[in-house]
């Protein structure tokens, strides 16, 4: 399995890149201050990295920035883009960042594996990820029951685009060892390998599954922007972005933890009472580039219903990725998991709404 991409495709992205504007703030790594330089001196400083700061299922990172939301909350925020949430992981378990804006999921899998992590703050009720397939294959997959030997584009190894994409092939009876699974990231990367063949089928998000569609570079063959299109991919609720952090961290930073919780709760709040023409209007220029703001807004109203309203975890989200993940990861099958530790409300529970 290819863990990066790294064939002549990437060229191809570098130069889409340079094409539609995209700033540093979309690198890989790059940090984005999360104050507005207003806050006091001794205010509590957090890193957070981010799977994809551009992409619609991690706007509310960005847009809490965008409102002054850190500021009022009294936090000091650096926000670090990491294109893969696999790797976000590895960081914050490293010590490098104390909190990881990825899927939920991944707690479980560390849980697996003797370390400890929580969700402190559930951003998305569904995954609000879409599986797309080359245009030129509509007739030859139908199903992922048609994916032994196809080449299967995720953010890359470990991440949950990987998670997901194993389970789906699993589900419809594939072998994932039969697909070849190949980190093409998203936006301009994920676009150039669909467009130079290098993958059959791949999983991203909002904006870049409205691109790929303009331009009849693919088709939709799983959506999992609705809940019922996750229930019927998944077997049943999927919370995915959330902010999660070392149990470590949590239990010694608990007012720190609360800071930010207050912020994001007063962020979802704020995004159900706005549309996506509004939201929009918040975000950075470099974030709608690549498909044009009109476009950018149109998508957000239509997935709106991915973003959770309240924060509180879904009571039964947790066994659906359990069960997910069981299907096929080694590493979660057979284990006893308690998932009670995997999350947490009571922050979300005692968020004091910023105004």
């Amino acid at each position: 399995m290819n863990r990066r991409f790294t064939i002549a495709v990437a060229l191809v992205a570098a130069a889409a890149m340079a094409v539609t504007g995209c700033s540093s703030k979309a690198s890989k790594g790059n940090k984005v201050a999360g104050g507005n330089g207003t806050l006091a001196a001794n205010a509590p400083k957090v890193t957070i990295m981010v799977g994809g700061l551009s992409k619609q299922i991690y706007l509310p990172y960005m847009l809490t920035k965008q409102l002054g939301y850190y500021d009022k909350s009294g936090v000091n925020v650096s926000l670090i883009d990491e294109p893969a949430g696999g790797d976000a992981t590895q960081n914050m378990i490293a010590g490098q960042v104390q909190g990881v804006g990825g899927f939920y999921d991944h707690n479980i899998a560390l849980q697996a594996l003797g370390k400890s992590s929580e969700s402190v703050v559930s951003m998305l009720q569904i995954p609000g990820e879409v599986e797309l397939c080359r245009s030129d294959l509509k007739g030859k997959i139908k199903s992922p029951a048609d994916w032994s030997g196809k080449s299967l584009g995720i953010t890359d190894t470990g991440s949950s685009t990987d998670f997901l994409t194993q389970y789906l092939a699993t589900k419809n009876g594939v072998d994932p060892s039969k697909t070849t699974r190949r980190g093409v990231g998203a936006g301009p990367t994920f676009i150039a390998a669909m467009k130079q063949k290098a993958i059959d089928c791949g999983m991203t998000t909002e904006p870049t599954v409205s691109q790929v569609l303009s331009d009849n570079t693919g088709f939709i063959l799983l959506d999992m922007r609705t809940a019922a299109g996750s229930r019927q991919a998944l077997g049943g609720t999927y919370p995915a972005t959330s902010l999660y952090m070392t149990t470590a961290y949590v239990n010694g930073h608990r007012d720190v933890v609360q800071k930010l919780v207050n912020a994001y709760v007063s962020t979802l709040k704020w995004i159900q009472g706005h549309n996506g023409s509004e939201i929009a209007d918040k975000m950075p220029a470099d974030y709608y580039a690549g498909v044009g703001k009109a476009a950018y807004a149109k998508a957000l109203d239509s997935e709106k219903g991915i973003f959770n309203p309240t924060g509180i975890m879904p009571p039964d989200g947790p066994k659906t990725c359990l069960s997910v993940l069981s299907a096929f990861n080694d590493k979660v099958k057979g284990k006893t998991i308690d998932l009670s530790k995997t999350y947490t409300d009571e922050f979300v529970k005692g968020a004091v709404p910023i105004s």
